[in-house]
C-alpha cells in the first residue's frame, strides 16, 4: 500500500505509540498543584504541539501567570514517570515492523528527546528508525513542516516521496506544508 513513497515518517504519540491517556493525567496531576484546570477538549486541538506551548495555553485558559517552560519542565518530569509502566504500541507499529529494512523511516514529534528517546529505547522500537526529529531539534514546530522536513533530509529521501501517518491537526498540516503525502492515523 505504501510502496510508492521512498520514506515514511511517523509522528510518535498517538500514532504508533499510546501515550495520550498518560499525557493527560500527567496534566492534571501538575496542574491541580496550582488550581488549575485542563480543557480536555481544547487540549485535542494542541495534540502535536511541544509540551511548552501546550503549557502557555493552558495558562492563558486558566488566567495563570506561571512561566510556560516551568510548567512544561514539572509536566515533563512527571510523564516520564508514569510513561515506562503504561505505555504500549499501538497497532500501526504492524506497519512499522512490515516496513523495517525495505525503506528509511523516521519518528517526527513534538515531545521532547529526552521522552521520545526513553519511550523508542524501552519499547525496543529505536532499531526501526532511521531518524527520529523531536520538538529539541527545530525551532518552528507542527503545524510549521520543520520536523517533518528535517526527517525527510535525514533519511535522504526527498519530502514529496515522504508519507506521514498522523493523528493530530497539526501534524497532518505539518505534513502537507511539507508537501508530503499524509495517512490521518483517527480514519483508519
Amino acid at each position: 500500500m505504501y510502496a510508492q513513497y521512498d520514506g515514511l515518517i511517523f509522528d510518535m504519540d498517538g500514532t504508533i505509540l499510546d501515550t495520550e491517556p498518560t499525557h493527560r493525567k500527567a496534566w492534571r496531576t501538575v496542574l491541580a498543584r496550582y488550581d488549575m484546570q485542563l480543557d480536555e477538549q481544547a487540549i485535542i486541538a494542541l495534540n502535536g504541539a511541544p509540551t511548552w506551548q501546550i503549557a502557555q495555553a493552558i495558562i492563558n485558559w486558566n488566567n495563570g501567570s506561571l512561566s510556560p517552560h516551568v510548567l512544561a519542565d514539572e509536566k515533563t518530569a512527571l510523564v516520564k514517570t508514569m510513561l515506562l509502566d503504561s505505555v504500549t504500541p499501538l497497532p500501526l507499529i504492524d506497519v512499522v515492523k512490515a516496513w523495517y529494512g525495505k525503506k528509511p523511516m523516521a519518528v517526527g514529534t513534538g515531545s521532547e528527546s529526552r521522552v521520545a528517546g526513553l519511550l523508542l529505547n524501552h519499547l525496543g522500537l529505536s532499531q526501526y528508525f532511521d531518524a527520529v526529529v523531536t520538538a529539541d531539534d527545530v525551532e518552528h514546530h507542527k503545524p510549521a513542516p520543520d520536523t517533518f522536513l528535517r526527517c525527510a533530509e535525514l533519511m535522504g529521501v526527498a519530502a514529496h516521496k515522504c508519507v506521514v501517518f498522523e493523528d493530530a491537526d497539526f501534524g497532518i498540516e505539518a505534513a502537507q506544508r511539507a508537501g508530503m503525502a499524509v495517512v490521518d492515523v483517527r480514519t483508519l
